[in-house]
């Protein structure tokens, strides 16, 4: 009993000692008051392939009849599951498909890709007045149906998030997330993203004092985030298997030790 006393006294304070956190940095570690007073940009985000659209078209005509055409029709989900028209329903999407484009009932095809909400709206506007007026003084409203992203990596909670607002940034996101983990890199994340059908990637420094004007720091739809572990998850991870094979271990020696003086 006394050998083994010793070697958990030589183990357990070299355990701990190899166990002492490192300091990492933490969000706008390196900002000054300076760094929040710049005029606040906020990039208008763009359609792209696979978006769900919401589309409603409104004119001054007093007939509701009227605008029906040219929307799609609503959608209420009961409780049993059933669907049927009727107020407070859940407007009908229009999908940009693989070229870009959605189909308009009655107005034919639009080419969506790259446009921001606006500049759709105008287009269909404009077909709805010119050659022929179709609506007396249109009004298009447009959008976004289905803003998502993906966090990955060390945040307490992974996974696919909904975005509610159509304007992000990494910082929201990141708290949509649950926040970095203890073990998460804060100054070399990275975000993949897709941009005219090219994948690229950049890596943002969350305590960096310039992390507002970094591209990457208002989020698109789509946007991958990965948040690397940290050398000490990595070490961790090993110690803790060392010292699991050291208790078992001397658990066995216990077991054995005492087996043979209660036989012996």
């Amino acid at each position: 009993m006394k050998a083994i006393r010793s070697v958990l006294l030589l183990v357990f304070p070299i355990y701990l000692f190899s166990c002492t956190p490192k300091i990492l940095p933490n969000y706008l570690d390196k900002a000054t008051d300076s760094t929040l007073t710049k005029e606040v940009v906020i990039p208008e985000m763009r359609i792209q392939k696979n978006d769900v659209l919401s589309i409603r078209v409104y004119s001054s005509s007093l007939d509701p009849a009227a605008d029906a055409p040219y929307n799609l029709p609503t959608i209420v989900t009961s409780t049993a599951g059933s669907s049927s028209s009727g107020q407070g329903a859940t407007q009908g999407g229009f999908l940009v498909d693989t070229k870009g484009n959605i189909e308009y009932p009655r107005l034919g095809s639009f080419h969506a890709e790259g446009l921001t909400r606006d500049e759709l709206a105008e287009q269909i506007k404009k077909r709805l007045i010119e050659p022929v007026e179709l609506l007396r003084n249109p009004v298009v409203i447009v959008r976004f149906q289905n803003l998502k992203i993906t966090i990955l990596g060390e945040v307490n909670t992974q996974g696919v998030i909904s975005i509610p607002t159509e304007n992000v940034n990494i910082i929201e996101a990141i708290g949509l997330a649950g926040g970095v983990t203890e073990y998460g890199l804060k100054n070399s994340v990275r975000v993949v993203r897709e941009v005219d059908g090219k994948r690229e990637m950049g890596v943002i420094d969350l305590s960096a004092g310039n992390v507002f004007e970094s591209p990457y720091y208002h989020l698109k739809q789509n946007d991958m985030i990965f948040i690397d572990p940290t050398p000490r998850k990595a070490r961790k991870a090993d110690q803790d298997l060392v010292l699991q094979r050291i208790t078992f271990g001397l658990t066995l020696i216990t077991a054995f030790s005492l087996l043979y003086n209660l036989f012996q």
